[in-house]
């Protein structure tokens, strides 16, 4: 384990069982029992303020065909403590490395933590690029805000987030369809067993090479219907990127594998009400009865559903690329059975979830009450026009081909 590089004296006189181990290579303790907070000033996310330790035994590439989402990570990371009475303490990027905790430490316990999933780019010129990273600070920070950890200056958290990916850019392949996920957690470090707000936390962010999210091309996905278990529900958190809201969907998804569906679609209520599938937002094409217009729907933003910056990207490129084309575009509550009914009368055009990880994932047909509800996809179409056309859209703005506001350039 390589943690000397956070060692500092203070805690490790506070944390003396910690000895015998620290004689020969000590550990950085993020556990802190921290204070009450006292009339100090804290202090704010500095990026002035980074220190840079590169690794002295760089990771070998590997070839981008055998990136695995999530597998493998980069050489550094970046961490920054927070203490309720200083505030935001020094950013450090340093060699990628285990943390220290103490088996006290409130993130255990009582789940403080949260984090985000976002990505770098390599355009043609080999220059890298974010995309919307200001959507993932503002998520982040309600994500912190509603389990009481600290908050912090978004600019500033990009432009950190910014040097670790220049320092690991050569990561990322050059070429479309791969990036560099990064991951941004922030978890409470109190060393207390005791339930009230942390009085310690640390932020930090660890960045993972990837491939497509389907290396063969797109696969549309069976669904199975979920309305034994509930995602998540009115004045709960289920719109907010808690780990706490992940581990309770495994086994409804493992039973669904059961049954040879790959994700559940996650209803809500008596009057089965479609949320998301899986982890990823759902959208529907539908036809008008009477008119034939499309209308491109997905779920409102009631408490109940995440606020997914690539939901948000489909929503604002369909209301400006086709709305003048005749479609519709609605932010409406809809169920299972309106689905169902379209499906019988031919209306139900097509279905796609819409997330971080795969942009868009289309949808052949969704298992609800010993039906199956088919979704517009011919038994050799893997996708439909839409999920298509949008999944385009939004990678020629990621990788620099169509240049837009919403690609920050880097590098």
């Amino acid at each position: 384990m390589r943690a000397a590089t956070f060692a500092r004296s203070a805690v490790w006189a506070a944390s003396r069982s910690s000895r015998t181990l620290q004689a020969s290579r000590p550990l950085r303790l993020f556990s802190i029992k921290a204070e009450a907070a006292s009339d100090s000033k804290q202090k704010a996310l500095d990026p002035n303020r980074l220190s840079i330790t590169q690794t002295s035994s760089p990771k070998p590439l590997s070839q981008p065909e055998t990136l695995v989402f999530g597998r493998e990570f980069t050489d550094h990371m970046l961490a920054i403590e927070w203490t309720q009475e200083d505030g935001w303490l020094d950013p450090k990027i340093t060699p990628y490395q285990n943390l220290s905790l103490d088996p006290a430490t409130c993130v255990f316990h009582y789940a403080f933590e949260c984090f985000e999933g976002m990505k770098a780019y390599k355009d043609k010129d080999g220059k890298v690029r974010l995309f919307r990273p200001d959507m993932n600070m503002a998520r982040l920070n309600k994500s912190a805000s509603r389990i009481a950890l600290p908050t912090f200056e978004p600019a500033s958290f990009i432009e950190l987030i910014s040097k670790l990916v220049n320092l690991d850019s050569r990561f990322i392949p050059n070429q479309r369809g791969y990036s560099l996920y990064l991951r941004p957690t922030m978890i409470g470090t109190q060393k207390t067993l005791g339930v009230g707000p942390p009085g310690s936390a640390l932020l930090y962010v660890i960045a993972s090479p990837v491939g497509p999210y389907y290396p063969t091309g797109f696969k549309a996905v069976s669904l199975e219907a979920t309305d034994y278990a509930v995602r998540a529900w009115p004045g709960g958190v289920g719109d907010k990127k808690l780990g706490a809201n992940y581990a309770p969907c495994i086994v409804p998804q493992l039973q669904a594998a059961s049954r040879g569906y790959q994700q559940n679609l996650w209803l809500f209520g008596e009057e089965e009400y479609v949320t998301e599938v899986g982890t990823m937002n759902m959208f529907v094409v539908l036809k008008d009865k009477k008119t034939g217009q499309k209308e491109l729907i997905t779920a409102p933003l009631d408490g109940t559903i995440l606020e997914g910056v690539t939901r948000d990207s489909v929503l604002a490129l369909a209301r400006e690329r086709l709305v003048p084309e005749g479609w519709k575009v609605t932010e409406r509550k809809y169920t299972m059975n309106e689905l169902y009914e379209a499906s019988q009368d031919g209306r139900l055009v097509e279905a796609f979830g819409a997330g971080t990880a795969a942009i868009v994932s289309p949808i052949r047909t969704i298992a609800w009450k010993g039906k199956h509800v088919e979704c517009g996809l011919k038994e050799t179409e893997e996708s439909g026009e839409t999920a298509l056309r949008v999944k385009e859209w939004i990678e020629a703005i990621q990788y620099g081909e169509e240049e837009h506001e919403w690609s920050v350039k880097i590098a």
